[in-house]
């Protein structure tokens, strides 16, 4: 399970094929849109083609669909989180894929956590996310 902390570099991934979108537990993104929306839309396919900060140089025409339908499917399932929806101004990160896993050891010390994973793993079950258990 993943945690995006970049809108324009974790849909790169996903689309990619880097990331498979159902290992995504949340992507918390800087941006303020709705993917649904084509003004707000194509706002941001340009400026990730074309702007400031053009994470999305390398993409194609014909791969604006693909971006946006990967938007939609996190926008529909709840897994996209925008801060500055609700006031908040998240600063840019390096890194921008956290992994959800405890190790072993961390579960047996602390029996909360322990709890609150297999709690995890059960809705992860329940919403067709793969649990990778190899960490």
């Amino acid at each position: 399970m993943k945690i995006g902390l970049s809108y324009s570099r974790c849909v790169r991934d996903i689309v990619e094929g880097r990331v498979d979108i159902d290992d995504v537990l949340v992507l918390i993104s800087r941006t303020d849109f709705d993917p649904h929306e084509e003004d707000q839309w194509q706002d941001i396919w340009k400026g990730y083609r074309f702007g400031a900060n053009p994470e999305w140089s390398a993409c194609r025409d014909e791969d604006e669909g693909h971006y946006r339908q990967v938007s939609i499917e996190l926008w529909e399932t709840g897994r996209f989180h925008q801060p500055r929806k609700f006031g908040s101004r998240p600063y840019r990160r390096s890194e921008y894929w956290l992994e959800t896993i405890l190790p072993d050891e961390e579960l047996e010390r602390n029996p909360a956590a322990k709890d609150a994973w297999e709690a995890f793993q059960i809705v992860a079950g329940l919403t067709n996310i793969k649990v990778d258990r190899t960490f």
